[in-house]
């Protein structure tokens, strides 16, 4: 449960938010939410995190269905199924699989996510980032069990 509320709630919401942003934006449009500091821009990204490796469609959805299947092991494994990092698995697993489905229905990322001074992203980014660092976190610092 601790695993899956989290996975499901984030990626319908990760999924939710990129279909409004295709079906009532036009690529390239931005939107200033706070004028210079925060837009909605709507890009497609053929790459991986910043752009890197355009184009390689493929070797990104081979590597995501690896890192997901890594990431159900290690909950299977765990001893707590009801720990921070069974959630933290589950937030990570969320958005991993929010720009597979991406990458393997259209062949790119939708981001929309423009703080001007950084590159533009998705909620799915955001769950694999901080899912990371919570494991990080729970398992180095805290030293919980995987």
């Amino acid at each position: 449960m601790y695993f899956f509320i989290p996975f499901i709630v984030l990626l319908i919401a990760d999924q939710a938010v990129k279909h409004l942003i295709r079906t009532t934006m036009v690529e390239g449009q931005s939107i200033p939410v706070i004028e210079n500091i925060f837009h909605i821009t709507y890009i497609e990204n053929p790459g991986a995190a910043f752009g890197i490796l355009a184009n390689q469609r493929v070797l990104f959805l081979i590597l995501t269905a690896v890192i997901v299947g890594v990431m159900i092991y290690l909950y299977f494994s765990l001893r707590n199924k009801k720990s921070l990092t069974a959630i933290s698995l589950g937030i990570v697993v969320s958005g991993a699989i929010g720009n597979f489905i991406d990458r393997f229905m259209q062949g790119t990322v939708t981001d929309f996510l423009d703080f001007r001074i950084w590159p533009i992203f998705n909620i799915a980014d955001i769950c694999i980032c901080v899912g990371l660092a919570l494991i990080c976190y729970f398992v180095i610092i805290k030293g919980e069990d995987i």
